[in-house]
């Protein structure tokens, strides 16, 4: 297990590494300077200059490579031109309302989508696995702006049973001002007792968490599907109904375990794919994270904070791959001799 852990680690590195070298390539081809984005495009030559000796842009290339890396793994990771704050201080404020909504949407869709999916599997070829089929088709289909519009639209405008956008009551800021612990707003809100902001945060994550849950729903349930029906055609599955057990025991004692690992790799895929997916949501629910980060630099060529937000989400999209292949290789020691 050790030296599978170490082989995991280094090519989670190897993946960084990548990403790191990718990103400083693309921050050099983004059309623009950013001198004239910090500066001001009515700057000075001399602030122009200033600009440029600040970021150090006249240096050449391999020594900004070098100093792109230093700096990362010192902690800096440049300054944002259009806050002109850290981008680690932005990011550390933006990512975690983020993976408050990402989340919520991942237990939402394994809440589902799994026992969906052993359900299709369970009564193949009848009404129950098509509606699933049906069903997780849809899921995986439809564009999540415009779900996002139907929801906000029926369940919000109409209905008013949820609010339409924002993360909770901006008024509870005076009457219930919360503690800040994880920056997570229901985490910090549970810990400290904060029942207004917590309930007004519940209410809130509803309609963005069960779009963004869709997706990642709609992906489990079919895999699931999938990898159980494989399963139960095996030769150890035919020897187990031989000997007389029951099809539902077969696919929940017998089947399920090999299925989990593919599941375990999907679940880690559609953690990474939510976190990007969860922008164009956040944009049209209000919400506090890293998607309004990101569009706000886009809009502003803020290079650094750009290559931020990238640098990121490649990270927690590594370390995603990592826990799930240790938790692989826990629960089938096969995978470590690979």
């Amino acid at each position: 297990m050790s030296r599978y852990l170490i082989r995991r680690l280094g090519q989670a590195l190897l993946v960084v590494a990548g990403v790191i070298a990718l990103t400083f390539v693309i921050m050099r081809l983004v059309p623009g300077d950013p001198a004239v984005a910090f500066a001001g495009p009515k700057a000075s030559e001399e602030e122009l200059a200033a600009a440029r000796l600040r970021f150090g842009l006249d240096d050449s290339v391999p020594v900004q490579l070098w100093n792109y890396v230093r700096d990362l793994v010192t902690g800096d990771w440049g300054t944002s031109l259009h806050t002109g704050r850290p981008v680690r201080d932005d990011l550390m404020l933006a990512f975690p309302a983020s993976l408050e909504l990402v989340g919520a949407a991942l237990v939402i869709a394994i809440v589902v989508g799994f026992p969906v999916g052993v359900l299709a599997a369970r009564f193949k070829t009848k009404f129950p696995d098509f509606g699933v089929r049906v069903g997780s088709m849809l899921a995986v289909s439809i564009p999540v702006f415009w779900l996002a519009l139907a929801l906000q639209t029926v369940f919000a405008s109409n209905l008013g049973w949820f609010p339409i956008a924002g993360e909770y009551d901006n008024a509870l800021d005076t009457t219930s001002p919360l503690t800040l612990w994880t920056n997570i707003t229901i985490v910090d809100a549970l810990i400290t007792g904060n029942w207004p902001i917590f309930t007004s945060t519940l209410q809130h994550l509803v309609l963005p968490a069960l779009v963004v849950a869709a997706y990642p729903a709609g992906v489990i349930a079919q895999l699931t599907r999938a990898t159980l029906i494989e399963e139960s055609g095996q030769d150890h599955a035919r020897l187990e109904r031989a000997i007389g057990f029951k099809e539902r025991t077969i696919l929940t004692r017998f089947a399920l375990r090999g299925a989990l690992n593919p599941v375990l790799s999907l679940i880690a895929l559609v953690f990474a794919y939510s976190i990007v997916n969860g922008f164009l949501v956040e944009a049209v629910f209000n919400w506090p994270g890293l998607g309004r980060y990101a569009a706000a630099s886009i809009k502003s060529l803020d290079t650094p904070a750009i290559a931020g937000v990238t640098l990121l989400v490649a990270i927690v999209y590594v370390l995603a791959n990592l826990v799930v292949d240790l938790l692989q290789g826990v629960v089938d020691p096969r995978v470590r001799a690979r």
